[in-house]
């Protein structure tokens, strides 16, 4: 690799750790809230509603794990108002630390309810319907890709959980609050339960793929991601891999193979060409992709690409 690449890649990495979080809620955004289905739960939300004449497409952003819709500020709504997009920003059970959270069948339920508030109150363009979310936003897009009843043009993961039950493990390794929190959610009298764990966790569902067949999914995560973030980015491969498998994806090289993921995970890099490809001035240092499904692992951490995050899903 030469000197003059190396540069490159060090600017871009010091760019990635040097983003800053808004701390203000766009004062266009207005608050509403809904009842649920299945247990009669207030679920809140925020929402802008495009002023366009023509009909308009819907972002359906998730909030992260430890956050709520109330608590979470740093959102996308700004990016999606300047397209004069609709956006709804729904709070599906809050923080993940209970039962009915960390996508359980509430969750689920919660998201779509608030699509079909959208679908009746906004002037939406119903094929270009995004679901878009990072960290615990990523895990449950994953999630939503996995059952959502809705037909969504688009499903955009950054930092993704898919997989609770080795999340449980790298988290007790980290020694941070996660570990707790899955229990939480999943564990009975403070034990942690590995089957109940598998059963919220994407990586372990049956894929849709008639129901997604025109459904493109986005997974991005930050090669530092594990080590200066929350989630290593094999959450995000073996979640890509497994869509494949289920795909009959007969090329092997459309795979991440073990070798590249071992890599990637080991050394935080992964040799690229001379030619640098960038999404908002940061290297793409691996991508594959098949049957409309690609993955994207990018020079950053735990993070979204706010300023780019909606372009990408608008150039499909």
């Amino acid at each position: 690799m030469t000197k003059k690449l190396l540069l490159t890649i060090a600017a871009m990495m010091l760019v990635g750790f040097t983003y800053s979080q808004s701390t203000q809620r766009p004062d266009f955004l207005k608050k509403d809230s809904i009842q649920s289905s299945l247990d009669k739960n207030t679920q809140v939300f925020y929402y802008d509603k495009s002023t366009a004449s023509k009909p308009k497409p819907l972002v359906v952003e998730l909030h992260s794990w430890s956050n709520s819709a109330d608590s979470q500020k740093d959102i996308l709504a700004e990016q999606a108002h300047a397209k004069s997009w609709n956006y709804i920003f729904p709070n599906f059970r809050g923080v993940n630390n209970h039962p009915k959270a960390c996508c359980s069948e509430f969750v689920i339920a919660d998201i779509d309810e608030a699509i079909d508030w959208a679908l009746k109150n906004m002037n939406v363009d119903k094929k270009n319907i995004y679901v878009v979310g990072n960290s615990g936003g990523g895990y449950a897009t994953m999630a939503m890709y996995m059952k959502s009843r809705h037909n969504i043009r688009a499903f955009s993961a950054w930092s993704s959980i898919s997989d609770l039950a080795t999340w449980y493990e790298e988290s007790v390794e980290r020694k941070n609050k996660y570990a707790t929190e899955i229990i939480q959610c999943t564990g009975a009298n403070g034990v942690f339960d590995d089957q109940k764990a598998r059963e919220r966790s994407p990586l372990f569902w049956e894929t849709p793929l008639k129901k997604r067949k025109k459904s493109s999914l986005q997974i991005y995560a930050g090669i530092h991601d594990g080590y200066t973030g929350s989630v290593p980015i094999s959450q995000s491969i073996k979640f890509y891999n497994k869509l494949l498998i289920d795909a009959n994806e007969t090329d092997d090289t459309r795979y991440v193979s073990a070798e590249d993921a071992n890599t990637m995970l080991k050394t935080q890099t992964f040799p690229v060409k001379k030619t640098i490809k960038t999404i908002d001035n940061r290297a793409i240092l691996y991508q594959k992709s098949s049957k409309k499904i690609t993955l994207t692992i990018f020079e950053g951490t735990h993070e979204i690409l706010k300023n780019v995050a909606l372009d990408l899903i608008d150039d499909l």
